[in-house]
């Protein structure tokens, strides 16, 4: 069941947007209408839906660039494809500013995070100031509840980027154009209240008739608690957060395993993402997911509905790999934004930890005819609908001693073109496939490569090949740039493993931390008998949409693979026998930790223990919007993107300032002195964060 319809859509944002700064005359022109409606959101029933209405808050992540271009770029995770669209976030150039520019008009601007934040945050502070009206105390605590939770949340979002924000727990009467920066303390003790708050009055379960399966509760509170808490305790706030760790770290573990044990994990990674089936499916409403975005293809769709699914795959439709794919709903888009950084590869067991292929595509199909030529023949590749046409081959690793990069080389592929289309001769399950491509290492740039005819001699591949990011696929979109259907999650409980290594890592207790990335690990082992070699995403889905049989639409789907390229990787076929990752003791973690371990120079326990949780979150968490902020608060960011990331190295402009945002000028220039006056220069500069 889908979250509880809301009728206010229209009457928060009048409200929010007047009682927060906007002085739009489209607002202005709603004064009789507004007068009104704010009379009505301080009865019952107008509490009741506007705390119903919070939920929508969340679903901006995922209808634009912001989504990958605030948490994905300019980290060690993701480089760009071909596509620069939000290149200022990856290089942290000049364009990264208050006032962002780009190389087009979709490039990500920092105001766009902090308005729909505080549009939230109105909202809320409207909520938790008139939830007396709330007659029954079980329905006033659900929406008290609520309104500090999205609050909380919506802060910790802001404080996250930005450090120290705008404090307002109050609603506003009229137009409000005075306001002072609080500290980054002030603002996490806020936070931690609300949180705490949000905690204490959320129910244990859903209230299903009222919000739906996926209403929040007090362990979607819990979990957000944690993460608050740890900002507080992090590198990025050590010149005042002594006082806070002890405690904060004991709480963390509490709250950590509070959601541990009423929130069990799915039992297969695949379970989150790859068996998605269509809206309202169940991998939606899975225990594990403590908070999500929903969409579907009716009500819940915002002003742009789930777009998230573009930016992840290469551009398999294109000159550089041919003809024979044409990109639609049956197999995806390609607007090849964020292209894995040869350390995301690298970071896997792919011979062992299924959540690599359990979360990437590495084989795409034709779906339509094309000649081409083969140069080493002569003759036109026989490619029928339904061939593989583009072979990913991620056969790069490390040696057993996690001293050195090495790659799987089978003796069979020698004499073997290795290359895009017109040259390439390598067979796959017996066809020729016209794109072949092998290896990601850093003898060749960090990029994918091929091998003609021998493993010696290596072209590199354009930056628009790679494998691409599967986890955010839908099938059951009706045309080629449709919205998607799919939630958007935004918390699950494998994070919450996540948060309590970490936190036991602060503490020293190292081989204890062992124990939360272990069970996430064992969840990732192939079980016995399962069929490494099946392709499954989102995608698939499209088997129960009505235009899979529809006239030439059966054929267009053919580009969809259920295979993938794990036993040619691996040179594995035999899954008769579970795969291992167990970590056994912190001072030999698994050889793709130690060769990373290496090339970041950690030295200690603690220095190796906290990178190895940031490499478990990147196996656990690959391209879910947390990877900035956690590099950023950790103080992580300009280490390991300038190693992993060549496109961040190559600019070399990021630098410490950057783990803070740029304040938005839009918010500044708006700003007047409480006697009416305009701020000065060096005013606005005060409110700015240092660097922008």
């Amino acid at each position: 069941m889908k979250l509880y319809r809301y009728i206010l859509g229209c009457i928060i944002c009048i409200t929010a947007s007047v009682s927060f700064y906007s002085c739009s005359e489209n607002f202005l022109d709603e004064e009789y209408k507004s007068g009104y409606l704010s009379d009505y959101l301080t009865t019952e029933q107008g509490i009741v839906e506007l705390a119903g209405s919070l939920y929508s808050n969340g679903r901006w992540l995922f209808a634009f660039e912001w989504a990958y271009g605030i948490t994905s770029y300019g980290t060690d995770e993701f480089e760009m494809g071909t596509d620069a669209t939000s290149e200022p976030w990856m290089i942290y150039d000049a364009r990264l500013g208050a006032i962002t520019t780009g190389m087009n008009a979709n490039v990500p601007t920092p105001q766009a995070l902090w308005d729909q934040l505080y549009y939230g945050i109105s909202s809320a502070n409207t909520v938790i100031a008139n939830a007396d009206a709330v007659t029954k105390a079980d329905i006033r605590n659900l929406v008290l509840g609520e309104g500090h939770f999205l609050r909380g949340y919506n802060y910790y979002r802001l404080v996250s980027q930005y450090g120290g924000v705008v404090l307002r727990t109050e609603p506003s009467e009229g137009v409000v154009r005075t306001f002072s920066r609080a500290s980054e303390e002030d603002c996490l003790a806020q936070i931690i209240d609300d949180l705490q708050a949000a905690y204490e009055l959320l129910p244990d379960q859903s209230d299903v008739s009222r919000r739906g399966k996926l209403g929040w509760t007090k362990y979607t509170a819990a979990h957000f608690l944690a993460k608050a808490l740890l900002l507080r305790v992090s590198e990025r706030n050590e010149s005042w957060n002594d006082q806070y760790k002890a405690a904060d770290l004991a709480r963390i573990v509490t709250l950590c395993d509070d959601v541990i044990s009423h929130r069990p994990l799915a039992a297969d990674y695949a379970n989150l993402f790859a068996e998605w089936t269509g809206v309202n499916c169940e991998a939606e409403t899975l225990p594990e997911i403590l908070m999500a975005a929903e969409f579907d293809n009716g009500s819940t769709q915002g002003r742009y509905g789930n777009r998230n699914f573009f930016y992840w795959n290469c551009q398999f439709h294109n000159g550089a790999f041919g003809t024979w794919i044409q990109r639609g709903p049956w197999v995806g888009h390609n607007y090849q934004r964020c292209r894995p950084t040869e350390y995301n590869i690298l970071a896997y067991d792919k011979a062992s930890d299924s959540r690599f292929w359990k979360s990437t595509r590495t084989i795409y199909n034709a779906n339509k005819s094309a000649n081409i030529k083969n140069n080493n023949t002569g003759e036109n590749y026989a490619i029928e609908i339904g061939d593989p046409v583009i072979v990913f081959i991620p056969n790069g690793t490390v040696s057993e001693d996690g001293s050195s990069l090495s790659y799987r080389w089978d003796p069979s592929w020698n004499g073997k073109h290795f290359a895009l289309v017109g040259e390439s001769d390598f067979e796959f399950e017996g066809k020729v496939v016209p794109n072949a491509i092998v290896h990601y290492n850093g003898n060749a740039g960090g990029q994918w490569r091929m091998q003609n005819n021998s493993k010696d001699a290596v072209v590199a591949v354009p930056k628009n090949g790679y494998v691409g990011l599967s986890k955010f696929e839908d099938g059951t979109r009706t045309s080629e740039s449709g919205n998607s259907y799919r939630d958007g999650v935004l918390a699950r409980v494998g994070e919450t493993y996540l948060i309590k290594a970490e936190a036991l890592v602060r503490q020293g207790k190292y081989q204890e931390a062992l124990e939360p990335i272990n069970r996430l690990r064992e969840r990732a082992q192939y079980k016995p008998n399962e069929d490494r070699s099946r392709h499954q995403d989102g995608q698939e889905a499209f088997e129960t949409s009505s235009m899979f049989t529809q006239g030439s639409n059966a054929t267009m789907y053919k580009a969809y693979s259920k295979k993938n390229t794990y036993t040619i990787t691996t040179g594995l076929s035999d899954f008769s026998q579970p795969t291992s990752l167990t970590v056994s003791s912190v001072s030999k973690l698994p050889k793709e930790d130690e060769y990373i371990l290496r090339q970041l120079n950690c030295s200690g326990d603690y220095d190796r223990m906290l990178n190895f949780v940031m490499n478990e979150r990147t196996r656990e968490l690959n391209g879910e919007f947390h990877r900035w902020e956690d590099l950023a608060r950790t103080k992580l960011l300009v280490r390991r993107a300038m190693l992993f990331n060549r496109e961040t190295k190559a600019s070399n402009t990021l630098k410490d300032h950057h783990l803070y945002r740029p304040i938005p000028q839009s918010f500044i220039d708006g700003l007047i002195n409480d006697d009416g006056s305009a701020l000065t220069d060096a005013q606005k500069t005060e409110l700015q964060n240092s660097g922008y």
